[in-house]
């Protein structure tokens, strides 16, 4: 049986509860300690951590806090097991099945991003602000249609509240982060209640997520309009901050490293160049980015958008010579994964071609989506969304960074005063 390491860390210090784990591992690959308001066991054990992603019908589930289910919903993905688990993932994947991204997503992220990308010539842009609006809007379309132009105006502003919501201490005072989060889910709530409403009175035919939410997938999964909108929270939340700051860093690595995007260009003018001018993307180009994916997966491991995930026990566990009591969080944490030699050979290089192997994103510590019955439903709708972007931008455009902008890898990926660019035509 394996002894226990005790870290002592109060809830106010989190990001230098989060530096420790940079500390050469001082405290071992598992420690536990009392963050979150709970015991948490930390594990960066990669055998512990599949063993973890693997173990949710044994007794491990979703340990979110209580204060992010608050503002994301009680039906969210991330807080049901079990049943209506099954039921959430079910109505998901429906939405976004290879047929329905083949024949619907795919055709209405191509006529976004190309709309979208094309005023950014020269000028200097703040590249974090514009893929994180790229990414709610493209949200915005493929959930709401056409009708995500007149809504976009006022729920923009109360998404990102709600966003900075969950990423806040739990204080519910006025003017606090997480009281502002609270107040728009309420306002969310209300304007989805209201378009769902006119929807049901209107005799209107709709081709996007809302319409199949509300026609239950065909009928196969039924859903009350609560879930539907803790649905639609999810889908707008969880595309958000992976779709945005991947786009972003794609965008610096590529920009640091010249041979990267001459060769992803390569790939992309070779794409354009068997279509006219006008046409948009199709499946079969989309399934030829080989390049792209790899430099998508290369971005994600280095930048390590998402360091890991929680669960919690709902009985004593012995979980690889570990006893974990009943009820205490487990914080998956998979990003020192990312930089294991002996899974990428000299990993603090960007280095796309190592992912041309196809085998690397089938291994058994492939976490970068998430593990186990619980990985990312969008994953692929995410990375089609990226290299519809990608594949916009480097062929239109060559850019430079304006140059003073700090960037933070950790805990989250972040420029805190925007990361600039200057764009000019190709």
């Amino acid at each position: 049986m394996h002894h226990w390491t005790w870290i002592n860390v109060s809830l106010l210090d989190l990001t230098q509860f989060f530096s420790l784990f940079f500390d050469e591992n001082r405290y071992g690959s598992v420690f536990k300690s009392h963050i979150l308001g709970c015991p948490t066991v930390v594990s960066m054990d990669p055998e512990l951590n599949r063993c973890i992603l693997m173990s949710e019908s044994k007794g491990i589930l979703p340990g979110y806090p209580q204060s992010m289910l608050e503002i994301l919903g009680k039906s969210n993905i991330a807080a049901v097991h079990g049943p209506a688990h099954k039921t959430m993932r079910g109505a998901l994947l429906s939405l976004v099945s290879p047929t329905i991204i083949k024949q619907q997503i795919l055709p209405t992220i191509d006529q976004f991003m190309r709309s979208h990308l094309s005023y950014w010539a020269n000028q200097i842009i703040d590249i974090q602000e514009k893929t994180k609006e790229m990414a709610l809007l493209s949200s915005l379309k493929q959930v709401f249609g056409n009708e995500s132009c007149s809504l976009s105006k006022e729920l923009m502003p109360e998404f990102f509240k709600l966003v900075l919501g969950t990423l806040s201490l739990p204080i519910d005072l006025p003017n606090t982060n997480y009281h502002c989060g609270l107040q728009a889910r309420k306002n969310i709530v209300r304007m989805l209640k209201g378009l769902i409403e006119e929807r049901r009175n209107s005799k209107e035919t709709h081709e996007d997520m809302l319409s199949s939410l509300m026609n239950g997938g065909e009928n196969r999964y039924q859903l009350s309009d609560e879930e539907i909108i803790d649905q639609i929270i999810t889908i707008l939340y969880s595309g958000y901050e992976t779709v945005s700051t991947t786009s972003m860093m794609a965008v610096k690595y590529l920009h640091d490293h010249p041979r990267v995007l001459e060769e992803l260009r390569k790939e992309h003018m070779g794409i354009r160049e068997r279509k006219m001018a006008e046409d948009p993307l199709d499946w079969d180009d989309y399934k030829s980015m080989k390049f792209t994916r790899a430099v998508i997966f290369e971005t994600s491991r280095l930048a390590t958008i998402v360091n890991g995930v929680l669960r919690k026990t709902m009985k004593d566990m012995e979980l690889n010579g570990f006893v974990i009591p009943k009820g205490w969080r487990i914080y998956v944490y998979t990003r020192e994964l990312n930089y294991d030699p002996c899974l990428y050979p000299d990993p603090h290089t960007f280095n796309p071609w190592r992912w041309l192997d196809r085998s690397l994103e089938t291994q058994n510590y492939f976490f970068i989506f998430g593990g186990g019955t619980r990985q990312c439903p969008g994953k692929e709708l995410g990375i089609a969304e990226i290299s519809t972007f990608l594949h916009y931008f480097v062929t239109k455009y060559r850019w430079e960074e304006v140059g003073g902008d700090k960037l933070m890898k950790f805990p989250r990926v972040e420029a805190p005063n925007g990361l600039h660019i200057r764009v000019s035509d190709l």
